[in-house]
């Protein structure tokens, strides 16, 4: 045994490949990006900002199995209407299961991104958050933006050393008047089955990530904005 003064006497050299060089586990990153068009198509700004906000409904759902079995407990989600509902899957029969989130394919049973939704408002505590501040309604009133549909991209991308996937959505601004955001959400329909299909449960629209931009942006009336966000892991 090594002990006291003799550890400073050791003197082997330790391989420079041994060094930590920062990369030990792969790091996940999310980046919320905007594109917006004025009313002649001409791009105008482009904005990003790193996006570190799941709310406590995106963490109940990434739970592992084990997690819920070995504390014998059960989750509370809140839906965007201030409902909610408990979630403990098992492998019980009538237990939850929850199949692949996608956009949505008219499957009643299937978990899907129901949009990005945009805001006015602001909330300083993001994961707490089940519903926007102020959320923009969808259509070409005053105050209101037209919501185009999700695209969630098709393939896991590769990028150098990255891998990525993003979502995004166009909005388009009739109202007569330039709109300003300053929240954007991920809102995901949240159905599952019941083991052995013993049924269907919703748990209707969660806020499964939250954003307040770090500087308000303004979509000028005949305009346009492309929300992206973009999830990547790199080893």
């Amino acid at each position: 045994m090594i002990i006291g003064e003799e550890t400073a006497n050791f003197n082997i050299r330790v391989p420079e490949d041994a060094h930590s060089s920062n990369k030990d586990m792969p790091t996940f990153s999310a980046y919320l990006i905007a594109i917006v068009r004025d009313s002649s198509g001409k791009i105008i700004q482009v904005y990003k900002q790193r996006s570190r906000s799941p709310t406590a409904n995106f963490i109940a759902l990434m739970l592992p199995y084990t997690w819920f079995t070995s504390n014998g407990t059960s989750l509370t989600l809140t839906n965007t209407g201030g409902g909610t509902c408990s979630f403990a899957p098992n492998l019980a029969r009538g237990s939850p299961c929850i199949p692949y989130p996608d956009v949505n394919t008219g499957n009643e049973g299937q978990p899907y991104i129901v949009m990005i939704q945009v805001g006015s408002g602001q909330q300083s505590n993001p994961y707490s958050a089940y519903k926007l501040a102020a959320p923009i309604a969808n259509g070409n009133g005053a105050g209101q933006l037209v919501y185009g549909q999700p695209v969630v991209s098709s393939n896991i991308m590769v990028s150098g050393n990255s891998s990525y996937f993003y979502i995004s959505q166009l909005f388009s601004n009739n109202s007569g008047a330039a709109i300003t955001i300053t929240e954007v959400g991920i809102i995901l329909q949240f159905n599952y089955y019941s083991t052995y299909y013993s049924g269907i449960i919703t748990c209707n629209q969660l806020l499964v990530w939250y954003d307040t931009l770090s500087t308000p942006i303004s979509v000028p009336n005949g305009g346009g904005i492309v929300i992206y966000y973009t999830f990547s892991v790199n080893p």
